[in-house]
């Protein structure tokens, strides 16, 4: 059976991405410049065109170079045995294979000409970032097709064939030019290449294209979502095969069809909640992450999940999924758990304890602990989770009938039973590291009334033929008593309404907690309403050097944020804007319905879902987005309009025809309320605008007017009089603006070398 790429859905049946083993795009020899075969055959196996498949001047000296080194330093492959070993061969590394190898490739030789194999070599090489074969490098990394190469293009990508991840040119840039020079000289030095074109490519800056997600796939919506699909599948799960290489190759080649519980509304809504609230979290270092996590409390569907943001930029943080991975203090938003706790002993909501400003607790066998903050004198231990009261609930949790232990127990039968928690009476502090998604859960769990639905990503699986893999069945464990979850929702309620988390309040009945760790470093907000429970961390993902060089956790306080951030800032205030956006058009229920108590510990039948969460996942009144990209703007912005969705226009310098569409958001296809605004990013000029004009003289002109029309200038030619009587016709000569200039219009005027008299003139525009 022939390979099939499996293709991830999203609960509305569109496609998430697509996963493929090998981002690969076929192109004929034709279609391959002369530059990129010349660069390739210099700098990977000079004596190409010489050899029979196996060339033993190049075996010869790689063992020397071996010999020298101690170890494997060069392989001594030609460019077939390469291909060989690529295309029909495991890349071990042992005599036996290396004999295999050189046989093939003798085989192959002798059957196919050069440029066929060639033309194969260049398409299958993987040249790193997910791309394999040429066509797909060269969009990656330059976001050209391989026909507009550059010669440095050409001779970057050439470069990074040995080693991908040690001269990737986003990540390695100034290994990936001095690589890319080096591959000019050896083809100076082999006789492919003259000096003046290599001094004028290697003068080139490096310029690369926005990354994406692989090669040629691009960017996809819930990155870090699709990646936790991926590593649940291949690593958590075997319904793929047993062995990990069996679980690989139905992934990305069995053709399956992956339905997921993410919502493609909600996910770009919970994006616009952080963006909205944090709207230059990638650029500006005062502006903290954020990491939020969106749960269906009745089947646990995680609808949204947004990791961080700048997924598919090129800081190499940003593909950390700050929503799971080692998890964050919590802070007071481990209270609820506590409450919780203390309901679940005997303890009522109105129990009184003391609420001192500080406290000094002398605990058998441990340091002195010291708690401050929550001054009520003595209050009860509902009022005291409404305001938060760290010294009160010190004492709730040595309170004899609750205690660490128990608070604990009862946090991971509410969802946090795969996180590893210290029950030293600090934690009600909130010390303990917890997952987003975890903290998501629990909260959900009082949403439903104390039933715990473990969080579900994927719900169907169809193989290629279209027959059922696996169908998600419904699972729910009793954590605490409906009355239990109740009381905690009506204390909840009251933080919105008039506690920490008033920033927090939406249009209908909400329950929630902030929570701040020590410093600052880490704030939350966690909250539910009947429909969706959500939870929100902020901070800096990535320590800092202090003084000293020591890393250390970020705080979030002046004046390395503008305010200081706690939970019921930041993190409330993007709860607020996406529960708001997560449940418009949704009747305001009360957060439980005093007629329905859950009395089943443990069912494997799904859940009956009420009306209002069918409504949700597939709403009637939701509008598809029409795709515009390419369009010019105003017919774009009439058809957002009669789409009844509202058009934004911004204007952006990019390659395209000027004013027309060059991307949209939200995506295509995706299903959003009547009257959201679809931001048109317009092209304003070419993406050279702005943008200095290379080094170009001496090179030949076809050359020159392919490396600026990548680029994304208008390019004219002229033709003028050479002073050297000995340049070569057709040769750049001169440009306007100069080499190292600004082009403020995105125009670049080349004047090549005339032809003699007898000549037929300057290339022409369409070459």
């Amino acid at each position: 059976m022939n390979a099939e790429p499996s293709v991830l859905l999203d609960a509305d049946g569109g496609v998430l991405t697509v996963l493929r083993e090998q981002n690969r795009q076929v192109v004929s020899l034709a279609q391959i410049p002369r530059s990129v075969q010349d660069a390739i055959v210099s700098i990977e196996d000079s004596r190409f065109y010489e050899h029979d498949g196996v060339d033993p001047r190049s075996v010869l000296r790689a063992a020397g170079a071996n010999v020298e080194a101690g170890g494997v330093a060069e392989g001594g492959s030609t460019i077939t045995q390469q291909y060989v070993k690529n295309a029909l061969l495991t890349p071990e590394r042992t005599i036996q294979r290396k004999l295999e190898e050189a046989s093939l490739a003798v085989s192959i030789e002798r059957a196919y000409s050069k440029e066929v194999i060639l033309e194969q070599y260049l398409n299958t090489i993987y040249f790193g970032d997910g791309a394999y074969g040429i066509e797909a490098a060269a969009r990656n990394f330059f976001g050209v097709p391989a026909t507009g190469l550059t010669l440095a293009q050409s001779a970057l990508l050439a470069g990074l064939v040995r080693a991908p991840g040690a001269y990737d040119p986003r990540t390695n840039p100034d290994a990936a030019v001095e690589r890319r020079n080096l591959v000019l000289d050896r083809m100076v030095a082999v006789g492919r290449l003259d000096r003046a074109a290599a001094t004028a490519a290697a003068a080139e800056p490096l310029v690369l294209a926005p990354p994406s997600g692989g090669a040629g796939q691009g960017a996809y919506p819930a990155a870090h979502f699709v990646d936790e699909v991926k590593r649940w599948l291949l690593r958590d799960s075997d319904l793929l095969g047993e062995t990990d290489a069996e679980r690989y190759i139905n992934l990305y080649r069995g053709g399956l069809r992956i339905t997921t519980t993410i919502d493609p509304y909600l996910q770009f809504m919970a994006t616009a909640a952080v963006t909205g609230v944090l709207p230059d979290q990638v650029a500006n270092p005062a502006t903290p992450d954020a990491a939020l996590v969106s749960i269906e409390p009745g089947t646990g569907h995680v609808v949204a999940m947004v990791g961080g943001l700048d997924y598919f930029g090129s800081h190499p943080y940003r593909q950390v999924n700050l929503a799971r991975g080692n998890g964050r203090q919590t802070g007071s938003t481990f209270k609820p758990f506590v409450m919780a706790a203390a309901l679940e002993a005997g303890v009522p909501a109105s129990a009184v304890f003391s609420a001192p400003g500080s406290v000094t607790h002398r605990l058998p066998g441990s340091e002195p602990w010291t708690v401050t903050g929550g001054a009520l004198g003595r209050a009860t231990m509902a009022e005291c989770l409404v305001v938060s009261s760290n010294t009160c609930y010190s004492n709730v949790i040595l309170d004899e009938r609750v205690g660490g232990e128990r608070s604990i127990e009862v946090a991971r039968r509410l969802g946090l039973d795969d996180t590893a928690l210290d029950t030293n009476p600090a934690a009600v502090l909130g010390t303990n590291d917890v997952t987003v998604e975890d903290m998501a859960t629990a909260y959900a769990t009082f949403a439903n009334d104390g039933v715990h639905v473990p969080p579900v990503y994927v719900t169907r699986i169809e193989r290629a033929d279209g027959t059922l893999l696996y169908a998600h069945q419904h699972r729910q464990d009793k954590a605490v008593e409906p009355e239990t979850a109740r009381v905690m929702s009506e204390v909840m309620g009251e933080v919105i309404l008039r506690g920490t988390g008033r920033d927090a309040a939406v249009d209908r009945p909400a329950a929630g907690k902030t929570g701040s760790s020590e410093d600052n470093v880490d704030a939350w907000f966690c909250g539910y309403t009947r429909q969706v429970a959500t939870a929100v961390w902020v901070g800096f993902a990535e320590p800092r050097p202090d003084g000293d060089g020591v890393y250390r956790p970020v705080s979030m306080s002046p004046p390395t944020t503008p305010i200081e951030v706690q939970g019921g800032t930041y993190p409330a205030q993007i709860w607020a804007a996406y529960t708001r956006a997560a449940t418009a058009g949704l009747p305001p229920l009360g957060l439980f319905d005093p007629v329905s108590i859950p009395t089943a510990t443990t069912t494997t039948a799904p859940p009956t879902r009420s009306d209002a969460i069918e409504e949700r996942v597939r709403p009637p009144d939701r509008l598809e987005v029409p795709a515009v990209v390419g369009v010019d703007a105003d017919d774009a912005r009439s058809e957002i309009d009669d789409a009844g969705l509202s058009a934004r226009v911004v204007r952006v310098p990019a390659r395209g025809r000027r004013d027309t569409v060059a991307a949209q958001s939200p995506p295509p296809g995706t299903r959003v309320p009547e009257g959201t605004v679809v931001v048109l990013e317009v092209v304003s000029g070419p993406a050279g605008s702005g943008t200095a004009v290379p080094a170009l003289v001496g090179i030949d002109g076809s050359e020159a007017r392919r490396r600026l029309l990548s680029a994304g200038f208008e390019v004219t030619v002229s033709a003028g009089t050479a002073g050297d009587p000995a340049t070569t016709p057709g040769t750049v000569i001169a440009t306007e603006p100069p080499s190292g200039a600004i082009s403020r219009d995105g125009r670049v005027r080349l004047t090549v070398a005339a032809a003699p008299e007898s000549g037929t003139g300057p290339p022409q525009a369409g070459g």
